[in-house]
């Protein structure tokens, strides 16, 4: 089923597993897709940000995304389809929107600075993927340093009707969200599903101001699921007594360069991945950080028995 504006609930950015050789493992793909089904996520994102996708080759990418699109059985599955050239960005998506794909997903070029630039490079894009596939415009300023306003987005979603998703990641955004629900209510910009990404720091508010869900990697998705669910049930004592539980954890993850390692860290302990590697050039976690994340884990399981991990498991085999 493809993409649509009333997407809602928790889709996990699913990192690319590798073998420590840095080859692609495909087992471990189809383990971490088994289990972002099993606990209930509505979709999966893969090759974003965090799924290191500039470090696959074109034929690695299209390898990774369609192995992910026909292991899931339940999920929505967006693949990351951003790169320097349409030829490239426009191949992906056809690859994956053959194999399956629930749509794609686009992040502005770092080299974009202007209103007219980030419109006009939009509009170029959506028609290099072509006017049936639907695509996510990613907001993330912290990372790909393109400021959008409100107004930019909402002329940009106007524009291009086959963008029916937004990615929430800018940080203070919570106002942004507010903005575009008003346009909303104003008339002025049709229903575009919000789910916020930024590895999940605000989140709790995120919701209260009109998200529609989630879309990040942190290595508990259970607690984004949960989040997402209480909140919209109106508990909302409940959801910031839960989230303020993985709060810490989900800080430490979400350390510039450092953070994919401790995401990839917990997974490998929670056996849904073989290996913790990434393929170079990469950050390694220490043994200091890691017995950081084992505190971490030990405070989070006060609260959250899910995050009581025990010994290391293992994936491999």
């Amino acid at each position: 089923m493809q993409l649509t504006a009333d997407a809602k609930g928790t889709f996990a950015i699913a990192p690319t597993p590798f073998h420590d050789d840095g080859r692609i493992d495909e087992r471990s793909i189809d383990r971490l897709t088994d289990f972002y089904e099993e606990v209930g996520c509505d979709g999966v994102t893969v090759l974003g940000i965090m799924g290191e996708a500039p470090k696959l080759d074109a034929a690695e990418a299209e390898q990774v995304a369609v192995r992910f699109v026909k292991r899931a059985k339940k999920m929505q599955v967006i693949v990351g389809v951003s790169a320097p050239g349409f030829a490239t960005m426009r191949s992906l998506a056809k690859a994956s929107m053959d194999a399956g794909a629930a749509g794609v997903m686009i992040a502005p070029p770092p080299s974009l600075r202007t209103d007219d630039q980030i419109i006009g490079y939009f509009k170029q894009a959506a028609e290099a993927i072509g006017p049936d596939v639907p695509w996510v415009l990613q907001d993330y300023p912290l990372t790909l340093s393109v400021v959008f306003t409100p107004a930019v987005i909402r002329k940009i979603v106007m524009d291009n009707p086959n963008c029916v998703m937004l990615k929430h990641e800018d940080w203070p955004g919570l106002e942004k969200i507010s903005a575009l629900r008003n346009f909303q209510k104003d008339g002025s910009l049709r229903p575009l599903s919000i789910l916020c990404g930024n590895g999940g720091l605000f989140l709790d508010f995120e919701m209260e101001r009109g998200a529609d869900g989630a879309m990040t990697g942190y290595a508990f998705p259970e607690l984004l699921i949960d989040v997402v669910r209480l909140s919209k049930q109106g508990k909302r004592d409940a959801a910031h007594d839960l989230f303020d539980a993985h709060l810490p954890l989900i800080r430490y993850e979400q350390q510039p360069g450092a953070g994919l390692a401790v995401r990839k860290y917990v997974l490998q302990k929670r056996g849904v991945i073989a290996s913790s590697a990434q393929r170079k050039p990469s950050a390694t976690i220490t043994a200091a950080a890691k017995a950081e994340v084992e505190y971490l884990l030990s405070r989070v399981a006060r609260v959250d028995k899910r995050a009581n991990l025990g010994p290391q498991s293992s994936a491999a085999g």
